[in-house]
């Protein structure tokens, strides 16, 4: 079997429904961002900051570490793996599904969970950085709708029944 890959814009519950799916199907799971501050001792964040060239040749090289280490798991990639071809082009052969929140959700759980606001969405007041987040994570949707063999829609659901239709799924279905 082969990766288990949830995809999806930033808050879009990659993480919480990976966890979620990875306990229901008795695999492991990892967390890219996760992966990444574990093999260079720095945050995505800040590896963004120095360049998104460093940050995606980063994350690329996390994921390249972890596949190559094991075969299975659930992984949740980053809200902005779309963006970085020599990643997605290792997930070919991996189950990948797009998990989809409203622009509006996303922008409550990140607006709203008490952290700084990621360096892409800090310029010129919160309703610029809403705007810009509104016109990336439409982007991006439509990206990971493209790329990702399954799509689930995630609004309103909690990561346990999230998990739970992803195991019908892939079941039903299962990956190439």
């Amino acid at each position: 079997m082969a990766f288990i890959v949830l995809l999806g814009p930033k808050h879009s519950g990659k993480t919480s429904t990976g966890a979620a799916l990875a306990r229901r199907m008795a695999l492991r799971f990892y967390d890219l961002d996760m992966l990444i501050e574990e093999r260079t001792g720095q945050s995505p964040r800040d590896l963004y900051r120095a360049g998104p060239e460093i940050f995606r040749r980063e994350e690329d090289g996390a994921l390249a570490a972890l596949l190559k280490k094991t075969g299975r798991g659930v992984l949740a990639g980053g809200g902005g793996l779309i963006d970085n071809p020599p990643a997605l082009r290792r997930l070919q052969d991996h189950v990948t599904v797009a998990l989809e929140v409203s622009a509006a959700t996303a922008w409550g759980r990140i607006a709203g969970g008490g952290k700084e606001l990621p360096p892409f969405l800090r310029s010129g007041g919160m309703e610029a950085s809403r705007e810009t987040h509104r016109i990336l994570h439409e982007g991006r949707t439509g990206a990971y709708r493209s790329f990702a063999r399954y799509r689930i829609r995630a609004e309103g659901k909690s990561p346990e029944e999230l998990a739970a239709e992803l195991c019908r799924l892939v079941q039903e279905r299962p990956g190439p």
